[in-house]
């Protein structure tokens, strides 16, 4: 089992995060996402924040330059 990831630099956001989190596991990097989502975003822990942050969890480890963000 390899690294996972999810990259906030890919998605539009008004501060502009630049906060990618790796894990081993899906599940340590889902709660950890979802940890950040609400505390610095202010999304609400839901089925639904959880479904979209599962959707954007990738294989290996966050590239070093910051990717495009999506529209």
């Amino acid at each position: 089992m390899g690294r996972k990831f999810v990259d906030c630099r890919a998605f539009p956001s008004e501060m502009k995060c630049s906060i990618a989190i790796s894990a081993d596991s899906e599940s340590e990097l889902l709660e950890a996402a979802v940890q950040h989502a609400v505390a610095v975003h202010g999304h609400k822990d839901s089925p639904e924040l959880r479904g979209q942050l599962k959707g954007i969890i990738k294989d290996g480890m966050p590239p070093e330059q910051a990717p495009s963000r999506a529209a």
